[in-house]
């Protein structure tokens, strides 16, 4: 069954984080330059910044060693 926020004009259904709205979202939004993505579902882009930092930490801790 198909949930009314998984309609979006032109069936693109991936999400995004938006670093202008800081918010999660979906299908044609803002412009790529400020979005983070793709994402599978809106509660792992929602965590988009989460992820990222810990990612730079990963790679500053490489960077280390």
């Amino acid at each position: 069954m198909s949930h009314a926020e998984d309609i979006v004009p032109g069936g693109d259904r991936r999400w995004w984080y938006c670093l202008r709205h800081n918010t999660p979202e979906q299908g044609p939004g803002c412009p790529d330059k400020y979005r983070l993505g793709p994402y599978p579902d809106r509660e792992t882009a929602a965590e988009a910044l989460h992820t990222v930092a810990e990612r730079n930490e990963a790679w500053d801790e490489q960077d280390r060693d």
